[in-house]
Parts: structure tokens; C-alpha cells; sequence
């Protein structure tokens, strides 16, 4: 295919700016090699792709912004455009990548995976905005600690949020306000969970959610008055052995494929350590032995694998540490080589080898 009447002005102007760059600025430089590659990128060889784009990096950072911000927003709604060229405005100065990341149909969500794990609390807001991203980016965005990402992520109506991924929120809108409402507001909530958040919203979300999420006013007196009774009141300790009841319960849902880290968390809010302990230990394939002597007797970094192990996000793990402990009278400290220890086991082990870790250890 030729080239155009435009296409040729295009690289008659590239030439001319290269024979004469002390006539030239560095953003007619740079608009000229931005407009020749949209405009022919795809006719281009991978070399001159990649002398390109080297170009456009060189350049970006001497370039005034509102040249950067004008091309982005031209390129923002382009099918088009190169991916290459799409992904270098991306990782620019928010201002600049904002229009890219909420718009451009060309950003994959492992591109956006890669923004949020490369650039700032910025571009993470912006990327949980974007409309239709997947339950992979969601989750990533839901175990940040910036509480704009959170609260920009659950009011992001066409986001698709996981079952596990809203059992981390849920359990952060305990600390955060700011989630509760647009949380209770969300249409795909799961029921259960919109009920458990009535134990520590205000009374105007707690009526939403009723009127809205078909809570049955006797279940939800229930679930508060079970809360009252957990913070006046110590949790009962542990038995050993557990009861026949408890048992056969972590074995009929173990079977029926419904035994999940979810439940973990929401058996420990509610004091019963027993089923907590015997679920853990059938999540992890060790006895009931192993498994107390490894939450309890090993120290927090046993802990952090087995949470870890069977997906327990970091986000959550404090909560897991210190309601663990609690209900066995133990004083749940950490060190900062306790805390160092931790961010480690999250950071540097899949699920996968965190439960090697934890069989060597039992070894």
C-alpha cells in the first residue's frame, strides 16, 4: 500500500526536521514521529517501529505537557492507534495518562496490571475508574492501602468484583467509612455479605440494605445482637477435641467444594475458633495437631505461609493474627522483624510454594 498525500507530508516533514534540527523544536519533532506512527505504524518494519518509539521516549520528557496531554486525547478513543504508542502515553504524567487509561480500547487489563504495579496511587485511581475491567485487575486494586483506590474501585458500577475480592473489602469497609455506602449500593454484593456489613455501618446504610437486599428483619437482629455479644464478651476458647457437630460440618462442606478461605474469616468474626482451626487444618491437609502447633507455636511467620497457602490476601492477615490469638488469651505482637517476615512470605511466595514451605516445616 502507497502512501498518502498526508502520509507523504508527514515523513517530508520528518526528513526536513532532521536535516534541519536547529530550525526545529522538540515538539515538532516529536508531534511529527507521534503522527507518522499512527498513521503508518502498521505499515512500518519492526526496526523503524523500534527507532520510533525510541524517539517518542527520548522526547517525552522534554516535551511540554499539554503536547502530550492534546496527543493523548486524540489517541484516547483510536482502535487504531499503535499499542506501542498507546502504552508510552500510559505510563506518563497522570495528566497526561488519564485520558489513555480510562478510555483506550487497546490497553489489555494485563496492561493495566502492569501500570498498577509499576506507576502511583494516581494511575491506580485512574485504572479503577476505567469502565469494564476484569476480576484479575480488580483484585490486585482491592488489596491497595490507598484508600482512594478503594473507594474509586467499588463506586466503579461496571467493574467486576469477585466473591473473594468484596470478602476484602467488606472486611476493610470495618476501618474505612468511606467505603460502606458506595459498598451497600453496589447491585452485585453478595447477600450475605451485605448482611454482615450491618454490624458496623450506620443506621441509614443498615436500612438501605435491608430495604434493598431483602434482609429479613429477624435474621438481621440476629446478626447483631451476635456481634454485641462478641465485643462485650470474651470468645470461648477452644476445645480439644472439637465437637462431633463442628466436625462433620468442615467435612460435609469440604465435599460439597464450599470450604474457602472466606470462611475462614467469617467463622473467626464470629468467635467459633473451632471451626476456624478444623477448616484451616482440612484447607491445608494437616491434622488438627499440625495445623494449631503451626498457627500457634511457630510464630507469625508460620502464619503468614499458611494464610498465604490457602489465599488469604495481606490486606486481612492482621486481622487473622490478632482474632486467632485473642481467642486463645495470647498477646498478638509483631515485632518489626515479625512484620518484615511477613511482607516477605506475601511479597516472594505464590500459593503453591507457601504450602511447601509449610510441609517442610512439618517435616
Amino acid at each position: 500500500m502507497g502512501l498518502t498525500v498526508r502520509d507523504m507530508s508527514d515523513m517530508g516533514r520528518l526528513a526536513q526536521l532532521a536535516a534541519n534540527p536547529q530550525d526545529t523544536t522538540r515538539e515538532e519533532i516529536f508531534l511529527a514521529v507521534a503522527s507518522l506512527y499512527r498513521v503508518q505504524g502498521t505499515h512500518l518494519t519492526a526496526t523503524e517501529c523500534d527507532l520510533m518509539r525510541d524517539i517518542l521516549r527520548r522526547l517525552t520528557r522534554d516535551v511540554e505537557m499539554a503536547i502530550r496531554i492534546a496527543l493523548a486525547e486524540r489517541l484516547a478513543d483510536d482502535p487504531d492507534a499503535p499499542h506501542d504508542l498507546i502504552l508510552l502515553l500510559a505510563d506518563d504524567r497522570i495528566e497526561v495518562a488519564r485520558p489513555i487509561i480510562l478510555r483506550s480500547p487497546l490497553l489489555t487489563d494485563e496492561d493495566v496490571l502492569e501500570l498498577i504495579a509499576e506507576c502511583g496511587i494516581a494511575h491506580q485511581e485512574a485504572a479503577a475508574a476505567r469502565p469494564n475491567i476484569g476480576m484479575q485487575v480488580t483484585d490486585v486494586l482491592a488489596k491497595s492501602e490507598a484508600e482512594s483506590v478503594l473507594v474509586t474501585l467499588v463506586r466503579n458500577v461496571t467493574a467486576k468484583i469477585s466473591p473473594m475480592t468484596y470478602e476484602t473489602l467488606v472486611e476493610k469497609s470495618r476501618q474505612l467509612a468511606s467505603l460502606q455506602d458506595p459498598l451497600a449500593r453496589r447491585s452485585d454484593l453478595p447477600q450475605q455479605l451485605a448482611t454482615r456489613m450491618c454490624e458496623w455501618v450506620s443506621e441509614a446504610i443498615k436500612g438501605y440494605i435491608v430495604q434493598n437486599y431483602a434482609v429479613e428483619p429477624k435474621v438481621l437482629n440476629t446478626a447483631i445482637a451476635e456481634a454485641e455479644v462478641w465485643i462485650k464478651n470474651e470468645p470461648a476458647g477452644p476445645k480439644n477435641p472439637p465437637a462431633e457437630s463442628a466436625q462433620k460440618l468442615i467435612e460435609k462442606l469440604d465435599r460439597a467444594g464450599q470450604l474457602k478461605a472466606g470462611f475462614l474469616l467469617r467463622v473467626l468474626h464470629q468467635g467459633q475458633i473451632d471451626l476456624f482451626d478444623l477448616a484451616f487444618a482440612k484447607l491445608l491437609a494437616l491434622s488438627l495437631a499440625e495445623l494449631r502447633q503451626t498457627l500457634y507455636e511457630r510464630g507469625p511467620k508460620a502464619v503468614a505461609l499458611a494464610c498465604r497457602a490457602v489465599g488469604i490476601d495481606r490486606c486481612v492477615f492482621n486481622t487473622v493474627f490478632n482474632l486467632s490469638r485473642q481467642a486463645r488469651m495470647m498477646r498478638p505482637l509483631l515485632s518489626e522483624a515479625d512484620k518484615a517476615e511477613i511482607e516477605a512470605v506475601f511479597e516472594s511466595f505464590t500459593k503453591t510454594a507457601a504450602f511447601e514451605a509449610l510441609r517442610v516445616q512439618k517435616g
